[in-house]
């Protein structure tokens, strides 16, 4: 019974974990909507240069895509990263109580 109490908390923490998650996921669709929408300034120069056969501003919304993914990605690593090292610590001190 008492091995049983004992998985309880991960249980938990993983709801915990998805529920934080499925946050960020929704806040990035959401940014995403909003990062596709170009400044007025930036869209008539990027529709000038296409009509004028320039397709190196076709690159223009990847470009500002990246650089909006770019700190979700960081920070997701460094969570991943944190949990992974707080979840072995947690195991290797319940295994030392044991």
């Amino acid at each position: 019974m008492t091995h049983h109490y004992k998985l309880k908390p991960w249980i938990y923490m993983s709801k915990k974990v998805v529920i934080i998650f499925l946050t960020v996921i929704l806040f990035t669709i959401i940014q995403f909507n909003f990062a596709s929408a170009q400044c007025a300034l930036c869209k008539a120069t990027v529709e000038t240069s296409l009509q004028e056969g320039n397709t190196s501003a076709a690159g223009l919304n990847v470009g500002i895509l990246y650089l909006l993914i770019m700190p979700y990605a960081l920070i997701g690593g460094l969570g991943y990263w944190w949990y992974s090292n707080n979840k072995k610590k947690k195991l290797l001190e319940t295994k030392s109580v044991e």
